[in-house]
């Protein structure tokens, strides 16, 4: 089966950035990409309604695929670009759609007066749920945002990429997020900047006063087990150019503070086959939230 690049689509803004982003990544990745816009049939009583029935709310919503469609067409020339219009609860339906798709993508809005952006409802059980790679692009987003500024200083979608930004759990480095990671940055030709944050072992804490040269052990210590871990990464994707930042810091804020100059945030999600149901890990949730750069959360076992 062919896989294509999904993307939900509600005739929202932050959709809209979101299936302009997944007409990009097609067109990287030489696929195809589906549009799928949900609409959750009317309860009785409005169908009875005079004014608005439900043929009259299909027949309006059916529009927004096709005219979405259309857009990306004259803007993306060569895409191949299919609509699907069906009814259900969005977060289910995206979910399935996911199983065969390469990667979903969805939108994310700006929080007025408050320093992060909202992944709703559906996003959010989406991230949790999904088989597959999962895209959160924020309102707004332009392929400009993406790209280093010309040598003026002014937004350009014609200069060199930013740098993709991986978040890696050093603990317990996965190869598909670290994957994912490698070869996003390879499609864009740009460099990779891999974030490992780490916190002291409380019995390490009290032992500092005493110690002033232990914090920069077991620093060494931290950027040389990843370094080990990237090594043979380096070795398979030898064009990307590798930057290294271990830190003793949140990893959330690490990244959040990365992404301001990336392309790309990439993270992991660790997929749970237990009773406890879906999970998003606190720094995945919080980088959903506060980055400025596209999200891909990577599910792995």
């Amino acid at each position: 089966m062919v896989r294509t690049v999904v993307t939900g689509l509600d005739g929202s803004a932050e959709s809209q950035a979101a299936a302009e982003w997944a007409a990009r990544e097609a067109r990287t990745r030489g696929l195809s990409l589906e549009l799928l816009h949900i609409w959750e049939p009317v309860p009785e009583p409005v169908v009875q309604a005079p004014l608005l029935g439900g043929e009259t709310l299909q027949h309006w919503s059916e529009k927004i695929p096709r005219h979405a469609a259309d857009g990306i067409r004259m803007r993306h020339p060569g895409l191949d670009v299919q609509a699907r219009h069906v009814p259900g609860r969005p977060a289910d339906i995206l979910t399935e759609a996911a199983k065969d798709a390469e990667l979903i993508v969805l939108g994310s809005r700006g929080l007025s007066g408050i320093g992060g952006f909202m992944v709703g409802s559906v996003g959010l059980a989406v991230v949790a749920h999904a088989e597959r790679p999962v895209v959160l692009v924020r309102a707004g987003e332009r392929a400009a945002d993406e790209h280093e500024p010309d040598p003026a200083g002014v937004p350009s979608a014609t200069t060199p990429f930013r740098p993709v930004v991986l978040g890696l759990d050093i603990s317990d480095p996965d190869d598909s997020v670290i994957e994912f990671a490698f070869e996003e940055a390879a499609r864009r030709q740009t460099g990779l900047r891999v974030v490992s944050g780490w916190n002291l072992p409380p019995y390490y804490v009290y032992g500092l006063a005493a110690d002033p040269l232990l914090h920069d052990e077991i620093a060494r210590q931290k950027t040389a087990e990843l370094t080990e871990a990237l090594r043979p990464w380096r070795d398979k994707y030898p064009a990307v150019d590798v930057v290294e930042v271990s830190r003793s810091d949140s990893p959330a804020n690490l990244l959040v503070a990365a992404a301001g100059a990336a392309s790309l945030v990439v993270v992991g999600r660790r997929v749970r086959r237990n009773p406890l149901g879906a999970h998003i890990g606190p720094v995945t949730h919080a980088v959903l939230h506060h980055s400025t750069a596209p999200v891909a959360v990577v599910p792995h076992d």
